[in-house]
């Protein structure tokens, strides 16, 4: 029996699913990002007090690290909830564990208070953390997709993709503010006000995300036959999707390890290694952030005009080759150079995020995308995200703090999703107007109906 392909008779919410998306993903990541940069400027005085200042980094950013390894467990388990009872409930649970952990960390005792205690703790609170994430992309992306028009799709699913610069502007000014407190109050109390602050924008995007109708093709589908009836989405896209699972992983890798490299370890590297003051990085990095979210609903917008594999392979391409350009500004110790060069960085990467989450939506049928793209993309952010501002920091150690090791980094992270978007355009263009064995009728990268798959 196949699965209706056309789902006219219920209601459509684009506009309202797109701010939906953006507002959940907004508070996701606002969240997210406190912590990334708390990692980088107060956690090693906090937390880890007793090594030296580049150990005390190292172990700031390996919690850090723990938060994204924990973000594949977060898209299994909210991936089945996605695919078989809903979008929607699965993106209310992440909403609320993501709101609970963030305010837990706020209130938790530093090391001087509670000795190794303090650490466990702020690691399990960031394992919640990357569960809650885990589980938050991928729902965002289809509620936005799945609600969107046919030709639109790629703008509409950028908007969940707009929550990352959005929550990191936010992010960084909350730190700008608090990072001129003296260093007594930053390190006892003032770093607490972000996290626990944080509530706030919980419950507006809860009562958001709440006024938004469930996604229209998942409601025809789950008409066909009841989604809870089915065997593990995870396991089935293991089973009969491997292979593009993997290639998923390979096309995210610059859009999620371009956000902590710029973001992040850019930090690290200008206080510790160039001897910036932090107000100064973080104030040119809001700055960046903003061009960035005024950069991505026009690169969507325009990748809906010219083709998504195309305008990917380009974004990647230009990403390989700007490292060199950003370091040689960056050296320069000057705001406005500063702010040029990551820009310019940030202007291929991010152009790249916003039009990713559409692409791979079309990889996998509608049973098994909120566990295929979330198990592909959280694998990835945990390998290539959460080690990113590491390795960097281990790069610039050895290398005495020289840039051009680590703009050949940031090339071969680009490459690797140039390569992989790459081979994907080539397989969904081979499997043009021909049934494949995850069940969908391709016509070149577009998926044009669905048809049940006698093994789901």
């Amino acid at each position: 029996m196949a699965y209706p392909a056309k789902t006219s008779h219920f209601q459509r919410q684009p506009t309202r699913a797109a701010l939906g998306s953006f507002l959940g993903t907004l508070i996701e990541w606002f969240d997210f990002y406190i912590f990334a940069t708390a990692s980088a400027l107060i956690f090693n005085h906090v937390f880890f007090p007793e090594t030296t200042p580049v150990i005390g980094i190292l172990s700031s950013f390996a919690t850090l690290a723990v938060g994204f390894f924990a973000r594949p467990l977060g898209g299994i388990i909210f991936g089945n909830i996605g695919d078989r009872v809903g979008r929607k409930p699965a993106l209310v649970m992440t909403l609320v564990l993501m709101g609970g952990a963030t305010v837990g960390i706020g209130l938790l005792p530093s090391y001087e208070q509670a000795g190794i205690l303090a650490p466990v703790l702020l690691v399990l609170l960031r394992i919640l953390q990357g569960i809650a994430v885990g589980g938050e992309w991928g729902g965002a992306v289809l509620l936005a997709n799945e609600h969107a028009p046919e030709g639109k799709k790629s703008f509409y699913s950028s908007f969940a993709q707009l929550g990352s610069p959005a929550g990191l502007i936010l992010a960084l000014l909350a730190f700008r503010y608090i990072s001129s407190l003296p260093d007594e109050d930053l390190y006892s109390w003032g770093w607490r006000l972000p996290f626990i602050g944080s509530l706030l924008l919980l419950i507006v995007a809860f009562i958001i995300r709440r006024g938004v109708n469930e996604s229209p093709e998942f409601q025809s589908d789950k008409i066909a036959e009841d989604a809870q009836k089915l065997p593990s989405p995870v396991r089935v896209v293991l089973r009969e999707s491997w292979p593009k699972v993997l290639l998923v992983m390979g096309a995210c890798t610059i859009g999620i390890s371009s956000a902590y490299f710029t973001n992040t370890f850019m930090i690290a590297y200008t206080t510790q290694f160039l001897g910036l003051d932090s107000s100064v990085i973080l104030g040119c990095l809001s700055i960046v952030a903003i061009v960035q979210l005024i950069n991505q609903p026009i690169a969507a917008w325009l990748s809906d005009k010219v083709g998504t594999g195309t305008f990917l392979l380009i974004a990647s391409g230009g990403s390989m080759l700007v490292p060199y350009i950003m370091f040689t500004l960056v050296e320069t110790q000057q705001s406005g150079y500063i702010i040029l060069g990551i820009s310019l960085a940030k202007i291929f990467s991010s152009a790249f995020y916003a039009v990713i989450a559409g692409y791979v939506v079309s990889v996998f049928p509608v049973r098994q995308r909120y566990s295929g793209i979330s198990l592909a993309y959280q694998t990835c952010g945990a390998l290539i995200g959460g080690t990113t501002p590491f390795i960097g920091t281990l790069i610039a150690g050895n290398s005495n703090g020289q840039w051009w090791p680590l703009a050949l980094f940031y090339s071969v992270l680009s490459a690797i999703s140039f390569i992989c978007v790459l081979i994907l355009i080539i397989w969904q263009r081979s499997a043009a107007n021909v049934v494949t064995s995850s069940g969908c009728v391709m016509e070149g990268d577009k998926v044009i109906s669905e048809v049940a798959d006698s093994r789901v």
